[in-house]
């Protein structure tokens, strides 16, 4: 959908914006790119002490737990599995990650395009199903690329980073 109503900044160019270029992410729902999504992300997963359940930052590297100094052996992570928490891509210039929603969060990408605030959900985010009709530099929004897509056309006009130009 295209639109000329901006949205409301709730983030007020605080979160969810990436402070190097001042690109926001882009937010966008599984299904809209599914099938490149299903092949290309990997599962996070997130390790805890199995003596006192506090995450363990090194994930299953870590040696000790910093809370409780419980002594991690290779056997304590056999069972039970690890929480999977979301899904990552992190490739071809892009850092991605789903949430539990079913969203897609962009935070880097070679490409952006112009895009309506999000919800107050992602403050500070752009809504890519929501294309501005005009160009606002202050809504640039990280995207994917069109060969993310089935048809291999965004359903959004894409910019390159490095450039600017259409693509």
């Amino acid at each position: 959908m295209t639109t000329s109503y901006r949205g409301i900044d709730y983030g007020r160019g605080q979160t969810n914006i990436d402070p190097k270029t001042g690109i926001r992410y882009g937010v966008i729902p599984q299904n809209d790119v599914l099938q490149a999504w299903a092949d290309s992300s990997e599962p996070f997963y997130t390790y805890h002490c199995p003596k006192c359940g506090t995450e363990l930052r090194k994930g299953a590297d870590a040696k000790r737990c910093p809370k409780c100094y419980y002594r991690i052996q290779e056997r304590d992570f056999d069972y039970p599995d690890p929480d999977c928490n979301c899904f990552v891509y992190n490739d071809d210039g892009y850092i991605c990650q789903s949430d539990d929603y079913g969203d897609i969060f962009i935070c880097k990408s070679p490409y952006f395009t112009y895009a309506q605030y999000c919800s107050p959900c992602a403050p500070g985010a752009g809504y890519l199903r929501n294309e501005l009709e005009q160009q606002d530099p202050d809504n640039r929004t990280y995207c994917f690329g069109h060969d993310w897509f089935d048809n291999e056309k965004a359903p959004y006009k894409v910019f390159s980073v490095k450039t600017g130009e259409e693509v």
